[in-house]
């Protein structure tokens, strides 16, 4: 019996396949995009059968029930879009992939009698929080007032209802900000982390110029992610149907710096910039992660230094540089 995992050639989707096919499952990828040598590379010898196809068709979607006996499916492909500009120029776009998307998995979810659907959120789906201090658990109150944000909510009721509809174990996991390896631009993500831009400038030897340096996010790194989402995959039973996947912790963008500038000496670092106005916003707090360890004892392994070593190891050895 084979996992499918949808958008497993991306950033989050890539590290999702290459933690399941390393931990006994039979990986199945389907993705708009082949596997490029960056992945390959990445997977190694993990075993991984790639199908390209588009979930938005679906046509294409069924047949992977015809050609794979699927047991469990793990829906990661999204149009992540976190930049107004961008919202307003794809708005159809980011509707069809991440709302027809998601009812044309779960249709094959219904139709191969899946064990387990996990549909990836974000937690964009809280939308507009007080930042800092106010952790947000799975209680609070959903208010996303962007497109991603807001079709990332609908996608888990939904998700919720057709499980409820037609007998199938559904989840929606709430992923914090993810930054490690793998990250990069391709069509359906086009704005890279902070992790990602000044780890590339320190291994380029260019300096770094910050901007808003008492800004933050609650990041996670990457195979904490597919960790955890592995977890609640793979549980016997599920007590709930939603699950935030965090750290807990909130890192400012001067402590990212703090942690670059020690792990990769020499950095030069410019005056920092004032944020230009766009329109863009980042108001929510850090996610609490108590119900995933309290209901299925899942914790993150790496801390802020940890996984940026870990990650600035992986460009060396890849000679990732962009």
């Amino acid at each position: 019996m084979a996992t499918l995992v949808t958008g497993g050639t991306g950033f989050v989707g890539a590290n999702i396949v290459k933690d399941l096919a390393n931990n006994g499952h039979q990986v199945v990828s389907f993705d708009i995009n082949g596997p490029d040598s960056l992945l390959q590379d990445f997977l190694g010898d993990s075993p991984v059968t790639f199908v390209q196809g588009d979930i938005v068709d679906p046509v294409s979607v069924a047949r992977l029930g015809q050609d794979h006996q699927i047991d469990k499916i793990i829906h990661a492909a999204v149009y992540t879009v976190n930049r107004e500009a961008l919202e307003k120029e794809r708005s159809r776009d980011v509707i069809a992939i991440n709302l027809e998307g998601t009812a044309n998995l779960l249709e094959l979810a219904r139709t191969q009698k899946v064990a387990r659907f996990i549909y990836v959120s974000s937690g964009a789906a809280y939308g507009p929080a007080i930042p800092g201090d106010q952790t947000l658990n799975e209680e609070a109150a959903p208010a996303p007032d962007f497109l991603y944000g807001i079709t990332k909510f609908a996608s888990e009721m939904i998700t919720r209802r057709y499980g409820q509809l037609h007998g199938l174990s559904t989840a929606s996991v709430r992923l914090s900000t993810p930054y490690g390896p793998m990250e990069r631009v391709t069509g359906h993500r086009a704005v890279m982390s902070v992790f990602y831009d000044w780890t590339g400038r320190a291994a380029r030897g260019e300096s770094i110029t910050p901007e808003d340096m008492d800004e933050g996010r609650d990041y996670i790194y990457i195979p904490d992610i597919a960790d955890g989402l592995r977890t609640v995959l793979d549980a016997p039973s599920l007590p709930h149907d939603l699950y935030n996947l965090t750290t807990g912790i909130w890192l400012t963008f001067q402590e990212i710096l703090d942690a670059v500038i020690e792990l990769s000496p020499g950095t030069q670092v410019n005056t920092p910039a004032p944020k230009a106005k766009t329109g863009d916003t980042y108001s929510r707090g850090p996610l609490s992660g108590h119900r995933l360890f309290s209901d299925l004892g899942w914790t993150p392994k790496y801390d802020l230094r940890a996984g940026l070593a870990d990650y600035i190891k992986w460009r060396k050895n890849s000679n990732f540089l962009d």
